[in-house]
Formats: structure tokens, C-alpha cells, sequence
């Protein structure tokens, strides 16, 4: 019951980092002198990010964890099943060691299709990248440091919010989706690569 409570736990404080970071983010938003129009697309546009790709990025680092534990686990456990079944009278853990050998076959390929590990660390850092920039914005520091106030670097911090997020989708697509279009090209033959 304690592993099923620490779960439980640790998925209520997952969301609950991200109910407290849409609270806290969203209120210093509306603390700033900015007309009610830019506070809403500050909220539209930044927050939203913030808050939908801290999630993805929890969600695929959970499933990495998940998926490569369970490739680790049973690749050490396959050699301990073969050697057991070869100096016991116990045949069915053979036939548990070839279950643990599908089962790590499954877990590295599903990781490898979806890249979660990839997809982690990129999410992982567009929104750290996105919350250094909102602070930066929020203390007028940084680039933004020369500006008298929230509603002069609004522009300046509009445009490279946009730049992290198209930064980000690029190489979502380039390196994480299209790594895997090459790969699987790859694996066609020369007539049907081109089409």
C-alpha cells in the first residue's frame, strides 16, 4: 500500500507544482501595469506554453524512466533466469527469462519509436527557457533590463517568446520527428525512399 500512496503522492504533487505555477505565474501577471489586452495574451500565449509543456515534459520524462528501467530490470534478470533454469529442476523459468527478453525487446523499441527521452529533454528545455525569460521579463533584467517598465519591453518580450517557441518546434520536427522519418527511409528500398 505505501508504493501505491507514493504514487498517488508524488502525482498530486506533480500537478499540484503545476496548479501552483499557473496560480503564482498568472498572478504576477495581473500584478503588472499592462492594459487587461496584454495581460490576456500573456496568459494566452507564454502561460499556456509554460503550463503545457512543463506537462509534456513530465509525462515523457515518466515514460523514459519507465520504459528504460523496465529494459535495465529485465536485461539483468534474463541471465539470472537462463542460469537458473539450467541448474534446476524449474523448466518455467525459461520460459520467464523469453518473457523478460519481449519484454525488454518491446520497452527499448516503444522508447526508441517515440523518444521519449528525447522528446524530455527538449521539452525540458524550451520550458526552462520560457521561465527565464518570463522572469527576466517580470524583474526587467537581462534583455529587458533598459526598459522603465513591463509595458515598454512587452514587445521585445513577445517577440522572443517566439523565438524560443518556433526555436523549439524546429528542432522538434528536425531532430526528434525527422530523425526517425531518415531512419525509416533508411530501412526502404531505393525506389520507394524517393517517392
Amino acid at each position: 500500500m505505501d508504493t501505491q500512496q507514493a504514487s498517488i503522492d508524488k502525482s498530486k504533487s506533480d500537478q499540484s507544482y503545476v496548479e501552483w505555477l499557473e496560480s503564482d505565474l498568472g498572478g504576477l501577471i495581473d500584478a503588472l501595469r499592462l492594459s487587461d489586452l496584454r495581460k490576456r495574451m500573456l496568459k494566452s500565449r507564454w502561460l499556456d506554453q509554460v503550463i503545457w509543456i512543463e506537462g509534456r515534459a513530465k509525462r515523457d520524462r515518466n515514460w523514459y524512466y519507465r520504459l528504460r528501467l523496465t529494459a535495465i530490470i529485465g536485461g539483468i534478470l534474463i541471465p539470472i533466469c537462463v542460469t537458473v533454469s539450467q541448474v534446476s529442476s524449474l523448466g518455467w523459468v525459461a520460459w520467464v527469462a523469453t518473457g523478460l527478453g519481449a519484454l525488454v525487446a518491446i520497452a527499448s523499441a516503444v522508447e526508441g519509436f517515440f523518444r521519449c527521452g528525447e522528446r524530455w529533454r527538449n521539452f525540458r528545455n524550451t520550458v526552462e527557457l520560457l521561465k527565464i525569460e518570463g522572469w527576466q521579463f517580470f524583474q526587467l533584467s537581462g534583455p529587458y533590463g533598459r526598459r522603465r517598465s513591463h509595458a515598454h519591453a512587452y514587445e521585445k518580450f513577445a517577440a522572443r517568446v517566439e523565438e524560443i517557441i518556433h526555436r523549439d518546434v524546429q528542432i522538434y520536427i528536425s531532430e526528434v520527428v525527422g530523425e526517425r522519418e531518415i531512419k525509416e527511409e533508411e530501412g526502404k528500398p531505393e525506389e520507394e525512399a524517393g517517392d
